[in-house]
């Protein structure tokens, strides 16, 4: 672990270029006169074609920034983009052609993604007929594109079967043909492996990282799986309805030409500058309410902080 952060800038955010951009978004349910707040200023930043996990225990917020981006719930506060399409201000028709067009959406349930009674072949050729850039091509367009996908996630051996005469892994990796068929700008995946044993599991991620490869599609899997972790450039950590931590892996070649892999964990400094540490940083080091920080020349000290009239041993203290 190090100590660098990221800094998201301050004051009015600035949502272009991004395929997701999200600022000091808030989500507050209420039940019984008792309100919880899911999210509680989160900011998020995706760019184009990038491959994302967001991570975190049950309660951190992920299903609820998941529920916003893929249109179906909408923030109490803050501001949502994706794909140039607010998602905060845009009307029940514009929602409705955001979720046929722009995103596609994966299930954690494999056989709530698929229609029962269609094979793997027409439950990914529905969508092409609905929506999407093949609406008007000919019939011959919409099916070499539909056998191009399904040999891309490498199911197409499924193509006449129906979803009860596949496996869990394979009908998952035809719904990830059905939510890309229509070319859609961002793919979402929510608990996509969690119904999947460990082998099946890694098939299903590395046909979400050979679909990415091959058409560009964002892709941003929320999960609480840590393994998922393993298959991405990128994983963000949610804790408490805010991004806490992120965990950047890269490859990187020494002067002999050996290549190894990198991965860097970095903290996420918000827009007024709040910082969660990690955990295991806080108990190891007893951190409690207070700490003391000291403003060097190019780092900040964090220290457990005593009341004046019950001081910590000076071995403590100093350390």
């Amino acid at each position: 672990m190090t100590s660098t952060t990221t800094t998201k800038a301050p004051g009015a955010a600035d949502l272009r270029g991004g395929e997701i951009r999200c600022r000091g978004l808030v989500r507050i349910f209420a039940t019984d006169g008792v309100e919880v707040q899911a999210l509680q200023g989160l900011d998020l930043d995706v760019e184009p074609g990038e491959v994302v996990a967001v991570v975190g225990a049950s309660g951190s917020g992920k299903s609820t920034l998941l529920g916003i981006l893929s249109g179906l719930d909408r923030p109490t506060g803050g501001s949502a983009v994706v794909a140039g399409t607010d998602l905060v201000t845009m009307g029940g028709g514009d929602r409705v052609r955001y979720q046929r067009s722009t995103v596609g959406f994966v299930r954690q349930q494999a056989s709530r993604n698929l229609l029962p009674y269609l094979t793997a072949l027409e439950n990914v050729r529905l969508p092409l007929e609905l929506t999407g850039p093949a609406r008007g091509a000919a019939a011959a367009v919409r099916s070499a594109r539909v056998t191009t996908l399904l040999e891309l996630l490498g199911v197409g051996h499924v193509a006449d079967r129906r979803p009860g005469e596949m496996s869990g892994g394979e009908q998952q990796r035809v719904a990830i043909a059905v939510a890309t068929a229509g070319a859609p700008r961002v793919l979402l995946a929510d608990e996509p492996t969690g119904e999947l044993d460990e082998a099946t599991s890694a098939e299903v991620l590395e046909s979400l990282r050979s679909v990415n490869a091959a058409t560009g599609v964002t892709v941003l899997i929320v999960t609480h799986d840590p393994a998922v972790a393993d298959h991405v450039a990128r994983t963000v950590r949610i804790r408490d309805g805010r991004t806490s931590m992120e965990v950047l892996r890269r490859t990187e070649v020494d002067a002999e030409g050996v290549a190894r892999h990198v991965a860097e964990e970095v903290a996420v400094l918000d827009r007024v500058g709040r910082l969660q540490l990690p955990q295991d940083v806080v108990e190891r080091l007893g951190l409690r309410e207070r700490v003391r920080l000291s403003l060097e020349a190019d780092h900040v000290g964090v220290w457990p902080w005593s009341r004046p009239d019950k001081p910590d041993k000076p071995d403590k203290e100093e350390r």
